[in-house]
């Protein structure tokens, strides 16, 4: 099961996915971003080090790193 968070603002759902992005210069970086549905490259449980907050103007979950 893909974790999912639930939208205070439209009641939408969301799944979390990740992505390994390659850079110009060679530098290999995991994304982190949330979906409508879930695709490939969603992931069960949320990163460690991180958590969910969400964009009060448009309803969006984001993924931030833990002070």
């Amino acid at each position: 099961m893909s974790f999912s968070v639930l939208s205070k603002k439209s009641g939408k759902k969301y799944f979390l996915h990740q992505r390994l992005q390659e850079l110009k210069g060679g530098q290999k970086v995991m994304l982190y971003y949330f979906g409508g549905e879930a695709k490939e490259g969603a992931i069960d449980a949320l990163p460690e080090g991180y958590e969910v907050s969400e964009n009060t103007k448009t309803g969006l979950p984001l993924l931030k790193k833990k002070k």
